[in-house]
């Protein structure tokens, strides 16, 4: 046994307004590893242009990275209120400490502690999810992964208009005291929710891989997910230099706004969610699946900004869709091991979209957005393969008992 059950798993239910809290500080949370990335000329300009501060997003990025793999397993070893509350407190005050970096080197280090205090984001939905009764537990997660979209596609926006207008300091004030408030939502809607087990951290670290040998639905989730997460950064990685390319002729302004067309996905996270708890999260993510290739197919076969705002739709619905259909059922595996579950489906996932934009941009630079498309849909391709393996071994199984 990896875990030590101290409570039997009695969901306690969350009401509307505990559950659009949640939605709001996941948002408020996972915006900020956005923040700096369209306004990083900006912060160029004040630091001489020195070249370090190109570190400033990969900081951050590898900050949630490492936060995925540390923290997150604390979800199952801690208070978890008092970790969700704590970490918003660490967040605040690191987006203070980049507001005042006197120099890039500090601003990177701040970048770094932001981004792993963000990962709060992924704390709050497994905890989501212990609270959901089980027939509702995939409309729950829906909603709150609304939320987390919502502060994806949004961060990049306000922070540009903040940057440029009143600048890039100003956004991170304006960052911590959100956080701040984030923490006291948490304070005020969270019910007490203790930890599901008496595990040490460092026995919690090593049990990952236990769970990852444990259980073949886990690597197939994060498989599928890596795949489908690898395909959208490939599109959002290259989408600014496609089109700058003579037949659009348009700057990266046009291509910010194609992330509030993607907002649809916000819609698509809960309603995908009630589909799952109706026709069972596996018929969403094959659904999922399939829309990121058509997806593609629009992308590659018509040169047109119609059919990129088509494809952006199709493919924010497929990919946010698979997205919540996999953490249910990732989230059924083992209650009280929800937050692990979480680190390597995460951290799996984010490897995969890493993984995505480099290739991408290789795909891009040997034969443009054709190659991309190809790329893309090789992908899409990939996780439908992953799929169709774990249905045939499931129905093997079956049949042998």
């Amino acid at each position: 046994m990896d875990t030590v059950n101290i409570h039997a798993e009695v969901p306690t239910g969350v009401g509307k307004l505990g559950l659009f809290a949640m939605s709001a500080a996941s948002g408020i949370a996972v915006a900020n590893i956005y923040y700096n990335q369209p306004m990083l000329g900006i912060i160029e300009a004040e630091f001489q242009h020195q070249p370090i501060t190109g570190l400033i997003p990969t900081a951050t990025q590898l900050g949630y990275a490492l936060g995925l793999f540390l923290l997150l397993p604390l979800g199952d070893l801690v208070h978890r209120r008092r970790l969700i509350i704590g970490q918003f407190i660490i967040l605040a005050a690191a987006l203070a400490f980049a507001a005042i970096a006197p120099s890039a080197w500090m601003l990177i280090a701040a970048s770094l502690i932001v981004g792993a205090s963000s990962t709060v984001a992924q704390q709050i939905v497994p905890f989501a999810a212990s609270l959901a009764s089980p027939e509702k537990r995939g409309a729950t997660i829906g909603t709150v992964m609304a939320g987390v979209l919502s502060g994806i596609l949004f961060s990049r926006t306000l922070s540009g208009f903040v940057g440029e207008h009143a600048g890039w300091r100003e956004m991170f004030w304006i960052g911590a005291p959100l956080a701040v408030i984030a923490a006291a939502m948490m304070f005020v809607t969270l019910p007490d929710h203790r930890s599901t087990s008496r595990m040490q951290y460092l026995t919690a670290i090593r049990s990952l891989a236990h769970l990852w040998k444990r259980h073949p639905t886990l690597r197939e989730a994060t498989f599928v997910q890596a795949a489908l997460f690898a395909s959208f950064t490939t599109f959002w990685t290259i989408l600014a230099l496609y089109l700058q390319i003579p037949h659009f002729n348009l700057g990266a302004d046009v291509a910010g706004l194609f992330g509030i067309v993607g907002a649809v996905g916000i819609f698509a996270a809960p309603l995908a969610g009630r589909v799952a708890d109706k026709r069972g999260p596996h018929f969403v993510v094959w659904l999922g699946a399939l829309m990121t290739l058509v997806a593609w197919v629009v992308f590659g076969g018509w040169t047109s900004i119609t059919a990129l705002i088509i494809g952006v739709i199709i493919l924010d619905l497929g990919i946010q869709s698979a997205l919540v259909s996999n953490q249910h059922i990732i989230y059924a595996l083992d209650p009280e091991a929800r937050s692990r579950l979480n680190t390597i489906f995460m951290t799996g996932m984010f490897l995969g979209g890493a993984t995505g934009s480099a290739v991408a941009t290789v795909a891009w630079g040997y034969g443009g957005w054709s190659a991309v498309s190809l790329l893309g849909a090789f992908l899409a391709v990939v996780a439908l393969g992953v799929r169709i393996l774990d249905h045939h071994s499931r129905s093997a199984a079956l049949k042998s008992h």
